[in-house]
C-alpha cells in the first residue's frame, strides 16, 4: 500500500506526496477581491504539499458571501493570482484554484443590492456577517432554466482565467450548500413546472447544472486538470438530501465517464461508519483518484490509504498553522495549533507567521 509520502498521478499532474492542502477561506483579499503579495507568501510557505488547492474564489463579481474572499471574474483578478502562482511554482509547488458561486449563501449588502440566486426560493435559516453586522439570510431568487447557461459560462470563464493566471487546473466547488450543491440536493431544489423542470426533480436533472459546469471547465483545461469537491453528508448552509448515496453514485459515475483528475469528498470523518460507506460508494462508481478530507490525523490518513478508501488526504486546519506540514508528518513532529481569532482577520498574524519546525 502507498504511504502519505509516495508520489501520486492526479490527472495531468504528478504529485510528490499524498498530503494536500484544502481550500481554506482566509479573507485576506480585501474588498477588491484581488489576490495580493501576502497571499503569495502564505501559499508559497506551504508549497511542499502534494497539491495546494486555493480558497473558494468568486466566479461572479456579484457572488460575494464573505468580505475579503478572492475573485477570478476579470483580468485584474487573474493578474493578482499570477503573483501567487509564480511564488508557489518558484518554491517547487503545484496549485489549483477552487472556483465557486455561493448562490443563496450570499447577501445583497455584499453585492451591490443584488438578490442572491438559487435553485429554489428557500432562505438559509440563520445569520450572515455583512458590512452592517449580522443579518438574516435573504430569500433567494429562483433561477429559470434559460438563465443557467450563463452560470455555466461563469465557470467556463473562471477556468480560462485561472489557467491564464498560472494555475495547474481548477477544482469546482460542488459542496457545502453553495450554488452547485443547491441544485444537486433535493433539500432545497424543489423545481417544477414550465421554465424550471429541466434542472429539478430527478437526480439526473438536479445534477445537470453541475455536470454542465464540469464539461465547460474540461473544455477549457482538459479533464486532467479538473477536479470536483462534493459533501454528500454535510448539512452545511442548511442543506440535506433524501438519498445521498444514490445521488453520489450517479454523479460519480458521470464524472468517471468524463475522466476528470479526481473527486474530493469533504467532511469525511474517518471514525464515522456513514462516511466510510459514502466513500465506498464513490470508490465503486468513480475509477479515478479519490481524495478524502475532514478530521484526519497522520495515523488515520495512512489507514485510509491502507484500506483503499482514499488515494490522498486533504488537510485543512493543520495547514493553517503548519506551513511545513509534510515535513512535520514525515518526522512525527508535534503540530502547531491554529488560532481561530485570526482565521478571517486582516494581516499577517495567524496567516504567515506560524513557525516552521526547528532544524
Amino acid at each position: 500500500m502507498p504511504s502519505l509520502f509516495d508520489p501520486l498521478t492526479l490527472g495531468a499532474l504528478t504529485l510528490p506526496n499524498r498530503i494536500l492542502m484544502a481550500p481554506l477561506t482566509r479573507a485576506r483579499a480585501g474588498r477588491s477581491h484581488i489576490a495580493n503579495a501576502l497571499m503569495a507568501e502564505h501559499y508559497a510557505q506551504r508549497a511542499s504539499a502534494g497539491l495546494l488547492i486555493a480558497e473558494a474564489t468568486m466566479v461572479a463579481a456579484d457572488g460575494c458571501a464573505f468580505t475579503g474572499e478572492p475573485g477570478i471574474y476579470d483580468d485584474a483578478c487573474a493578474a493578482g493570482w499570477r503573483g501567487v502562482t509564480d511564488a508557489v511554482h518558484a518554491a517547487g509547488g503545484r496549485m489549483q484554484l477552487q472556483i465557486w458561486h455561493p448562490g443563496r449563501s450570499a447577501h445583497s449588502s455584499l453585492n451591490g443590492g443584488v438578490q442572491p440566486i438559487s435553485s429554489g426560493e428557500r432562505a438559509i435559516q440563520g445569520l450572515i456577517n455583512t458590512p452592517s453586522g449580522k443579518q438574516p439570510y435573504e430569500q433567494p431568487r429562483r433561477l429559470r432554466d434559460d438563465e443557467l447557461p450563463a452560470i455555466v459560462e461563469l465557470f467556463r470563464g473562471a477556468t480560462r482565467r485561472a489557467l491564464q493566471a498560472g494555475f495547474d487546473g481548477v477544482q469546482l466547488h460542488g459542496a457545502h450548500g453553495y450554488l452547485l450543491d443547491q441544485f444537486l440536493r433535493d433539500g432545497v431544489n424543489d423545481r417544477s413546472g414550465p421554465g424550471f423542470e429541466r434542472y429539478g426533480g430527478s437526480i439526473e436533472n438536479r445534477a445537470r447544472l453541475l455536470l454542465e459546469c464540469v464539461d465547460a471547465a474540461v473544455a477549457e483545461a482538459g479533464a486532467g486538470r479538473v477536479g470536483l469537491r462534493l459533501s454528500p453528508l454535510a448539512g452545511s448552509n442548511d442543506l440535506v438530501d433524501s438519498d445521498p448515496e444514490a445521488l453520489l453514485a450517479y454523479v460519480a459515475g458521470q464524472l468517471g465517464a468524463r475522466g476528470i483528475a479526481y473527486l474530493e469528498l469533504r467532511h469525511m470523518d474517518p471514525a464515522l461508519d456513514a462516511e466510510r460507506r459514502i466513500a465506498a460508494v464513490a470508490r465503486q462508481h468513480f475509477p479515478g483518484p479519490l481524495l478524502r478530507n475532514g478530521g484526519f490525523s497522520a495515523a488515520t490518513a495512512q489507514a485510509a490509504l491502507d484500506e483503499g478508501s482514499a488515494d490522498a488526504i486533504v488537510f485543512g486546519r493543520a495547514y493553517i498553522a503548519n506551513p511545513d506540514l509534510v515535513e512535520r508528518l514525515r518526522a512525527g513532529a508535534p503540530l502547531n495549533e491554529p488560532e481561530p481569532k485570526t482565521y478571517y482577520a486582516a494581516g499577517a498574524a495567524g496567516y504567515t507567521d506560524y513557525p516552521r519546525m526547528a532544524a
